[in-house]
């Protein structure tokens, strides 16, 4: 994948050229009746029979585009490589639906995990019915049909994976096919319920927000309006509308070099992060806005061609900057990253769209901007750093690494974010959190709900329990490359805290361990510098500051990481201990510092107002 480091993803050509080179090392990894993608060990909460069918159903993500245009626009050795798909996934098909067949799909049950694939299916029905419904005969129409047929008569979830049912029952009504009107119009409403305004939804749950808002809820409906414009013309401009105006928040979620902020989960679906362009260009929103939508798209796929992210065998592999079962969900096999072709929508483009005659465009931030619908604050520093300052977040179902996920303090593109595996300070990985152990355990935990929250432009403000008997209401103060801290700390018991920094990687490119080159703050605080970047942390309220390796593999995008960390063992009673972080790739340092002073006399105010 080495010639796609640079933005080299400018003609239709290209992009089919980089989605076949990706999946191309698959091809020997069908089972023998094509309806299964082999070849992963890992286990998966559906166990590995369906994770096998999700394999095969998600590669076409990339394929229904990519069929959806005449191929003979494309280089002969592309067509010839896009017709020997169309022979694997035709037979596929035919063995998946037929119940006499050993390698049929199943009879789904309620909440089946199948459901999700048949987003996939129904995607590319509509987009390449020549390719995927023509050249089937009558018979195996309708076996097709029926086996899709199954998710009109099972119980679905109350979130995103309505739209699952709703593309289905849409393939149906373009393939001019026996349609449920009730179950479209059920599910419309479900979604209805989960809008925040702005463009904004939660999926489901009140507070879960995440990257399932973009690749999803707002990807689904895209695809949708595309089709069904004219059919159903109502909800199809509404969708169009909310997601117009999302568009402009979630470009912040992207600094200008095209990598996004890690937050959430499901991260081991990589670049669908960026599918959200993908969509929004082919739907026709905001159009004057297309040049920031094909560059956006385009370099957020390049920069994660230039990452470690396939396995020997060229599989795409679980895990985020590099292969990592720690950070995955339950429900990731080995086929499920392949969730990420879902940004390769743009192919179903043709060649003439005025989409690939457009120039490249890279967006313009604010330094500093409030989201009130996702309650954050997002911040752009020059050299690209995007920080994500989250409250309130919630997740109602444990997945894998949730708090984690959602409970740091902020999130960086730059930096990545660490998961536990262990209590300890070095097996805990706690950047950017708070962590507290009742005194001399050295068992520590972080913040996993929120019991209360408050959020403007200015701070950022959580009252949670991290502990029984303790309880912490955190004030975060943002800044581009930095922000501060103030923790006010009730605990009936003696603890002993962690406050922890951005982690940074700690051994070059070439894979040598080097160690930092490293500063005592006083009054207490420590800074680590690399070549690469540097990261520190400043008490104000008396804490020891400490440079610790944490586990490896526990840094998202850093198989070896370490990070500063702020200590204090705390009495029974209040305390406020006040604190800064940074972490910065180059310069800023001074600019920190300078910051820090000045902080000082407003934090001061700050306690003076609490005491009072």
């Amino acid at each position: 994948m080495d010639r796609w480091k640079s933005i080299g993803l400018f003609s239709r050509a290209q992009w089919a050229q980089a989605l076949l080179e990706i999946i191309r090392p698959l091809k020997s990894s069908y089972s023998p009746g094509k309806a299964y993608l082999t070849g992963g060990k890992s286990g998966v909460s559906y166990g590995s029979r369906t994770a096998g069918m999700e394999g095969f159903a998600r590669i076409l993500w990339g394929l229904g585009p990519l069929w959806s245009q005449a191929i003979s626009s494309l280089p002969e050795n592309l067509q010839e490589e896009a017709k020997e798909w169309q022979v694997i996934y035709l037979e596929g098909i035919k063995h998946g639906t037929d119940p006499a067949h050993e390698e049929y799909w199943g009879v789904l049950e309620d909440y089946d995990q199948k459901m999700v694939e048949m987003a996939a299916l129904a995607a590319a029905l509509s987009l390449a019915p020549k390719i995927l419904w023509d050249p089937l005969s009558g018979k195996e129409q309708q076996a097709f049909y029926r086996w899709l047929w199954q998710i009109n008569e099972r119980e679905i979830n109350n979130n995103n994976w309505r739209y699952f049912r709703i593309l289905a029952n849409m393939a149906f009504r373009l393939l001019n096919l026996p349609w449920s009107d009730k179950h479209v119009k059920e599910d419309f409403q479900v979604l209805e319920a989960c809008y925040l305004g702005g463009g904004w939804y939660c999926d489901g749950n009140p507070g879960q927000i995440d990257y399932y808002i973009p690749f999803a809820i707002h990807f689904y409906g895209l695809i949708y309006s595309h089709f069904m414009g004219s059919l159903d013309p109502g909800q199809s401009e509404q969708l169009k509308k909310r997601s117009a105006e999302f568009f402009d928040d979630y470009c912040y979620w992207f600094g200008k070099n095209g990598t996004e902020v890690p937050f959430g989960r499901s991260l081991a679906y990589r670049f669908a992060h960026g599918a959200f362009f993908s969509a929004a260009a082919l739907a026709g929103i905001r159009k004057e806005c297309m040049g920031i939508q094909k560059y956006l798209a385009a370099a957020n796929l390049s920069s994660w061609l230039a990452r470690p992210i396939f396995d020997r065998s060229g599989f795409l592999s679980v895990g985020y900057g590099y292969p990592n079962l720690f950070m995955s969900e339950v429900y990731n096999s080995y086929g499920s990253p392949y969730w990420s072709l879902k940004i390769f929508l743009v192919l179903a483009m043709p060649k003439e769209h005025i989409f690939w005659k457009t120039g490249f465009q890279r967006p313009n931030y604010a330094g500093l901007k409030y989201f009130p619908q996702p309650h954050m604050v997002i911040t752009h520093d020059r050299e690209s750093h995007v920080q994500m300052f989250p409250t309130g977040r919630y997740t109602k179902r444990e997945f894998g690494c949730c708090r984690e996920k959602y409970g740091k303090f902020v999130y960086s593109n730059q930096f990545g974010f660490s998961i536990s595996r262990g209590d300890t300070l070095e097996s805990g990985a706690f950047d950017n959190a708070l962590a507290i152990s009742y005194k001399g355990l050295n068992r520590y935990t972080m913040r996993s709900k929120t019991i209360s929250y408050r959020a403007s432009s200015e701070r950022l403000t959580e009252k949670y329990e991290i502990l029984p008997g303790v309880i912490v209401r955190t004030t975060i103060i943002p800044g581009e490359s930095w922000h501060f801290r103030i923790h006010d700390i009730t605990a009936e018991f003696a603890v002993d805290v962690a406050d922890g920094g951005y982690s940074i990687e700690i051994q070059n490119g070439s894979g040598e361990k080097i160690a930092p080159d490293l500063e005592e703050k006083e009054p207490g605080g420590i800074f680590a510098r690399f070549p690469w970047g540097f990261t520190g942390a400043v008490s104000l309220t008396g804490a020891k500051g400490n440079w610790i390796q944490t586990f490896p593999n526990t840094n998202l995008l850093f198989p070896l990481a370490g990070m500063p960390v702020l200590t204090q063992a705390l009495e029974p009673g209040r305390h406020i201990l006040i604190s800064g972080f940074v972490a910065c790739r180059k310069g800023n340092e001074a600019r920190f510092l300078e910051e820090l002073e000045g902080l000082k006399e407003t934090c001061r105010q700050w306690q003076n107002e609490k005491k009072g």
